[in-house]
């Protein structure tokens, strides 16, 4: 990966271009995504990215009754988001292999060494994003990216009655365990690189993490006790 390209990613608008910019670069063609919603992001990287020739999509379209965040919906609504997810993919069915499911149910179905490029957007709590960075990184290619969304500087990314969002700092820590590079980019992502001869580095492309100490947030992102 460019690091010339890595850092004139500070300039993108948003997510969605930023990722524009990164395909076009990495010009993958095995590709995973981790939590997928109603496939917008897929439907989108699909379409432009037409040399995609195998992409991944794993989600369990399920109510978890022991995953607390806001979009652990009812298991009808699921359902409706499923075939919204499939509705938008439908153009590109030939490239795509659906895995419902959570990851260590279902990633046994990708073949070890197989992936240019994972994305995470799953289970952000703590539980989750360990169990998706170290089920999923023996599927990346050697010198492949292992990426992710809401690497969010506060854990309190949601209200408080929810589970932490702990992708970051955890995604840097388990980039230094396995002795991978590993970036904070703009608009919440993270990209590590599958190539330990490199060695790990944390480098800060979007100039907002600063120290990764959980206790030194600021007070503001703290959710306040309520009084008794």
């Amino acid at each position: 990966m460019n690091a010339a390209l890595l850092h004139s990613l500070k300039e993108t608008p948003s997510r969605l271009e930023l990722w524009d910019a990164l395909l076009q670069e990495a010009a993958p063609a095995t590709m995973a995504e981790v939590g997928v919603w109603k496939g917008d992001f897929a439907a989108r990287v699909l379409e432009r990215n037409p040399g995609i020739q195998r992409y991944y999509m794993l989600d369990p379209w399920a109510n978890l009754p022991d995953w607390n965040k806001p979009a652990n919906v009812a298991p009808e609504e699921f359902t409706e988001i499923y075939d919204e997810a499939m509705a938008k993919t439908a153009f590109a069915q030939s490239r795509i292999t659906v895995l419902r499911g959570r990851t260590k149910e279902v990633c046994h179905e990708i073949p070890d060494a197989s992936l240019d490029i994972a994305y995470i957007d799953g289970d952000h709590t703590l539980r989750g994003i360990t169990i998706d960075l170290v089920q999923m990184l023996p599927k990346v290619k050697p010198g492949g990216l292992l990426t992710g969304d809401d690497f969010s500087r506060t854990p309190w990314q949601h209200k408080a009655k929810f589970e932490p969002t702990l992708v970051c700092p955890f995604a840097v820590y388990f980039a230094e365990a396995m002795n991978l590079p590993i970036y904070g980019l703009p608009h919440k992502q993270f990209l590590i690189i599958n190539d330990p001869s490199r060695g790990f580095s944390f480098t800060d492309i979007a100039g907002i993490y600063g120290d990764l100490s959980l206790n030194k947030l600021h007070p503001d992102q703290v959710p306040k006790k309520k009084r008794l």
